[in-house]
């Protein structure tokens, strides 16, 4: 068995590294996404009165990121 040299283990970190952290980024850039399109129709939900909590449940967005999102609309 060869010794690797620390740049060979480096190499191999970030070769290991690099599917799934594209894979992460391209979800990210999807949730941004769906972000925008939530924030109206939660502000509208907040505006009829929907608790934060049902729209928490219903869209995993935080009650912070609700009660945020609907301060931003007034």
């Amino acid at each position: 068995m060869t010794q690797m040299t620390p740049a060979q283990l480096r190499a191999d970190a970030e070769e290991a590294l690099t599917p799934l952290g594209r894979r992460r980024i391209r979800l990210l850039a999807q949730l941004e996404e769906i972000d925008a399109e939530l924030r109206p129709l939660i502000q509208r939900a907040r505006a009829v009165e929907v608790p934060i909590r049902r729209i928490a449940e219903l869209t995993a967005v935080s009650p912070n990121t609700v009660r945020a999102w609907t301060k931003d609309a007034e």
